[in-house]
C-alpha cells in the first residue's frame, strides 16, 4: 500500500488560481527582486513588479522563487545536520521510484532518504508537477538548474532525478552544510549568502525544519505533517 512521506506542496500551488503575493525572485546571477508575482510563460518567466512594473527575462536566469513573507520572530531553527552523503539504506518498496531514487542518490553520493524526503517535500512523488514559476518534475527543477545538469526532459524520472540529486550535492559542496543546502535549493544559493545562514522566510524555513525532521535520525522533533515512516528509520 503506497504511503506518502510529507504533504503535496508544490503541486497544490501550481494548481491554485493567480493571486496578489509578494515573492523574491532570486537570479542566477545573484540578483534579488521583490515581485508581486512570477510565472513561466513559454521559455520565459514573467515578474509582475510592485507599481503595475512588469519584468520579462528568460527563464534560465531565474534561479528559485520563494515567498517573500517573513518570521517574526524567527522561530528557532532545527540546528541539526547529519550526514548526507550515500549509505547502502534501501527504501521500502512502497515509495515511488524507489530504484530511480536510489541509482540517482548514489551517483551523486547522496543518501538515498534524503533525496526521497526531497521529492515528497517538492513534488509529491508528481513527475508531471509544474509550479506556476517553472520548477517542474519530482525534484522541482527550476529552468537554470535543470541547464546546469544537463537535464533535457524534466518530466522524465530519471533525468530528473538525476539532475535534483546533482544540484543538491552541488548546494552541499558549495556551503559544506545540509540544512543551508536544503535552504538554498529552495530559496537560492544567492540567498542563503545574502542573509549568511537560512534566510528568514517563513516557507525556506519550514522546508529545512520538515526534511532534517523527516531524514535525520531521531530526537529530531518530528511536525505533524512529517511521515511517521520515515520518522521511525532506524538510525545507522
Amino acid at each position: 500500500m503506497a504511503m506518502r512521506l510529507l504533504p503535496a506542496l508544490l503541486a497544490l500551488l501550481a494548481a491554485a488560481p493567480a493571486v496578489a503575493r509578494a515573492e523574491i525572485a532570486v537570479f542566477t546571477d545573484g540578483r534579488i527582486l521583490k515581485v508581486e508575482d512570477a510565472y513561466l510563460a513559454g521559455g520565459q518567466i514573467v515578474l509582475e513588479l510592485p507599481g503595475d512594473g512588469r519584468m520579462v527575462v528568460p527563464a534560465v536566469r531565474i534561479d528559485r522563487v520563494v515567498g517573500d513573507e517573513v518570521e517574526e520572530p524567527p522561530a528557532p531553527e532545527l540546528r541539526l545536520d547529519c550526514g548526507a552523503g550515500w549509505a547502502d539504506d534501501p527504501l521500502p518498496e512502497w515509495v515511488p521510484y524507489r530504484q530511480a531514487i536510489a541509482d540517482a542518490a548514489r551517483a551523486s553520493g547522496l543518501h538515498p532518504w534524503l533525496l526521497a524526503v526531497l521529492v515528497e517535500a517538492e513534488s509529491d512523488f508528481e513527475p508531471r508537477a509544474l509550479s506556476r514559476a517553472g520548477a517542474a518534475g519530482l525534484t522541482q527543477l527550476m529552468p537554470a538548474a535543470a541547464l546546469d545538469e544537463g537535464v533535457a526532459d524534466v518530466f522524465d524520472p530519471v533525468q530528473n532525478l538525476r539532475g535534483g540529486a546533482a544540484h543538491l550535492r552541488a548546494l552541499l559542496d558549495r556551503f559544506g552544510s545540509l540544512a543551508l543546502a536544503l535552504a538554498a535549493y529552495n530559496a537560492g544559493g544567492a540567498t542563503v549568502e545574502r542573509y549568511e545562514g537560512i534566510p528568514p522566510f517563513r516557507e525556506t524555513r519550514a522546508y529545512v525544519r520538515r526534511i532534517l525532521a523527516a531524514f535525520c535520525p531521531r530526537p529530531v522533533p518530528v511536525s505533524s505533517t512529517t511521515s511517521k515512516a520515515l520518522a521511525q528509520r532506524p538510525s545507522s
